[in-house]
């Protein structure tokens, strides 16, 4: 009985926890969105990213997470725009 009741809890509680955290690619992803959201945006006519961000956004795209996302954070902060969550 023991067993069946931590089988039934695992089942239920791996797959919130899997849900619960996002993925570096996707956290990389969300922010920029956001930068590109709130911040200068060559598609709405404002002034292009600078090279560090256009670097940060091809490193999030490429896969290279740890270089992308420190930089696309320090932006969002330096323009006081909430980082999205990570779940």
């Amino acid at each position: 009985m023991k067993s069946l009741c931590l089988l039934v809890s695992a089942a239920v509680l791996l797959p919130a926890t899997a849900f619960a955290q996002m993925s570096n690619g996707d956290y990389c992803n969300a922010l920029i969105q956001r930068y590109q959201t709130y911040l200068p945006n060559p598609a709405t006519s404002r002034t292009p990213p600078s090279p560090e961000v256009e670097n940060a956004i091809s490193q999030c795209k490429a896969g290279n997470t740890a270089a992308g996302i420190p930089v696309l954070e320090r932006k969002l902060r330096d323009a006081r725009v909430d980082l999205p969550k990570r779940n």
